[in-house]
């Protein structure tokens, strides 16, 4: 399990992190973006100065086999060896690819993760989860494999734009839908506890608090490495951290060919599929459902699908990594807390879920 370090100074948390991992050659991997925004507040820090800088196209259009292998040759071309360290400073695209590539260059050397998104710091970059985007289905090629630290600074958040708080807020809901008790010590947010719909769901995504939010990051960070510590290769209770994800997979992989939205636009109407699916199937009740699905309408909008589009839908689902024998697999909940991996359900019920999520 990788070290997660929620840092108030960047410049200490940097340096330390990088002089306890034994290494050659440093390299820097951004995206245009973040170079643009982030890079700044890091290349001054001394130990970054003799970093070599790569940087990568932005946005999941870039998260594809050519640009890994233009990282995988920049490695290469400056010098470095099995035993060079490189640094993810991004959000998930970066610290997805930067991973995977730093997992198979020289059959592999150490990295660490520096999350500049929402996003990324609540889920990508905490786990060990790395992969590229391929023929069509996101994250089709990649490894488990953790980085050394990942270095959380909250100050990143306040180059973000709404949409991107908003992408990062729903893995947030999902973390908090998964909190059982035995984790409630851990997530304790100015006296309450993080599964409070109070809190989750009337937080203000268009006048962002950003003390509280950092508060919350934490909690829900805590939740993902408390599930990743038990089952770090995703055989059990790690597909617990799938809610939403089935469906909002498929949601993102039929946008990427019309309107691409960013990952947790479709992880939040992924979120209203399957607590619709919890609702019918597992119990979950339904004026919890009602109260999450009316916060992401309000806050997220919809994904403008119609019934031509389920064959298609329903397609994508049939790749899902979760899948066994060809059988589509769920995460479900029969309440807060209330874990159902491995569900299933049959091609009637997963269009009536579509249904539910374009009338519901």
């Amino acid at each position: 399990m990788n070290k997660v370090i929620i840092s108030t100074d960047i410049k200490q948390t940097l340096t330390e992190a990088v002089e306890s991992v034994k290494h050659d050659k440093l390299f820097l991997l951004t995206d245009e973006t973040t170079q643009a925004l982030c890079y700044p507040v890091v290349k001054d820090i001394p130990c970054m100065k003799d970093a070599i800088n790569i940087v990568i196209g932005a946005t999941d259009t870039h998260k594809t086999l050519e640009t890994l292998a233009s990282v995988w040759t920049q490695l290469g071309n400056g010098g470095g060896t099995r035993h060079s360290l490189l640094v993810n400073l991004g959000g998930g695209m970066v610290t997805d690819l930067g991973g995977f590539a730093a997992s198979t260059f020289k059959r592999g050397i150490k990295y660490i993760n520096i999350p500049t998104t929402l996003l990324s710091m609540v889920d990508a970059s905490v786990g060990g989860k790395t992969g590229i985007n391929f023929n069509g289905l996101k994250n089709e090629i990649g490894v488990f494999n953790s980085p050394e630290v990942v270095i959380i600074d909250t100050e990143f958040l306040k180059t973000l734009d709404h949409e991107n708080i908003c992408s990062g807020y729903a893995e947030m809901i999902k973390h908090g839908l998964l909190v059982s008790d035995k984790l409630k010590d851990k997530t304790q947010v100015n006296g309450k506890d993080y599964t409070d719909f109070g809190l989750l769901l009337n937080f203000d995504l268009d006048n962002v608090d950003y003390p509280l939010l950092g508060q919350m990051v934490g909690a829900s960070v805590a939740i993902k490495e408390k599930v990743v510590e038990e089952d770090p290769f995703e055989h059990g209770i790690r597909k617990a951290l799938n809610l939403g994800h089935t469906a909002g997979h498929a949601f993102e992989s039929w946008a990427l060919t019309r309107k691409p939205y960013l990952h947790g636009y479709a992880v939040a109407w992924g979120i209203i599929c399957e607590l619709y699916l919890s609702c019918v199937k597992t119990g979950f009740p339904t004026d919890k459902m009602r109260q999450t699905v009316h916060f992401i309408k309000e806050n997220y909008g919809t994904l403008p699908i119609t019934c031509d589009d389920y064959e298609e839908l329903f397609e994508y689902m049939t790749h899902d990594k979760k899948n066994t024998a060809g059988i589509i697999n769920f995460t479900l909940l029969g309440n807060i807390g209330d874990i159902r991996i491995n569900q299933t359900a049959d091609k009637k019920e997963i269009f009536e879920m579509l249904d539910f999520f374009r009338e519901g």
